[in-house]
């Protein structure tokens, strides 16, 4: 993921900086999962009825991303410094939902390395 390195190392170290580092990962990662989609279902038909509101919560024990990361600190740093690799994965899910004609939220989070956990809401459009 050298993009999130890249986007990273390239901003200032306020706070308003960074938090548009995890905004154009997301759009990034938002764009990419519409073009997945769009290219994927380009002969199958859309979804006839759309879901209810809910929450589903998926969980990834051995997230790929996360496999080889490691830092100095380890532990707790290496956890912190985790959490800006999720943002891109998070817009793709999102990306993907939206244009399958599903309204969606989505929200990552990591305890401990490789393991993520993605929670998705779901409003009924």
């Amino acid at each position: 993921m050298e993009m999130v390195d890249l986007m990273y190392r390239t901003t200032a170290d306020s706070k308003n900086d960074k938090e548009s580092v995890f905004y154009k990962l997301e759009v990034l990662g938002y764009q990419v999962g519409q073009s997945l989609v769009e290219r994927f279902t380009r002969d199958r038909p859309r979804f006839g009825d759309t879901l209810d509101v809910d929450v589903y919560v998926l969980q990834d024990n051995n997230f790929r991303w996360f496999l080889r990361m490691s830092t100095e600190g380890g532990g707790a740093e290496a956890t912190k410094k985790a959490v800006l690799y999720l943002w891109f994965p998070c817009g793709l899910i999102r990306g993907a939902l939206n244009n399958l004609g599903v309204v969606s939220v989505v929200i990552a989070e990591t305890t401990v390395l490789p393991q993520c956990t993605f929670q998705i809401k779901i409003a009924k459009s």
